[in-house]
């Protein structure tokens, strides 16, 4: 039980974390003139998987006790699938997110 609160708890502090870099990055690279931000925001929200990932060999190497390849394959197979669909839903996410942000921004801007 405890480590399932404990996972849900990390992932939204990721999501939330996450957004508010996207607000903050995003903004910033408008400011330079970079208008290439669509990646930058999908990959600095999507990089949370990788701390979802990293996670999960801590966790194989603290807590189980396997042994056998074929198991130690299994495990890091489905855990770099789930972090893989993490890192495409956040990165969908913040891409979103940022997009919303643009699209707000530009819609105040009074041209004269």
């Amino acid at each position: 039980f405890f480590f399932k609160q404990k996972t849900a708890y990390e992932i939204s502090a990721c999501l939330v974390g996450s957004e508010m870099c996207i607000r903050d990055r995003c903004y910033l690279q408008l400011c330079n003139g970079n208008h290439r931000w669509w990646w930058r925001s999908f990959l600095s929200s999507g990089s949370c998987a990788i701390y979802m990932f990293l996670y999960g060999v801590i966790y194989f190497l603290g807590e189980l006790g396997m042994t056998r390849l074929s198991s130690i394959m299994l495990y890091f197979g489905y855990m770099f699938l789930i972090s893989l669909i993490f890192f495409l839903l956040c990165g969908t996410v913040g891409f979103c997110a940022a997009f919303v942000f643009v699209r707000k921004m530009y819609s105040v801007i009074k041209i004269d």
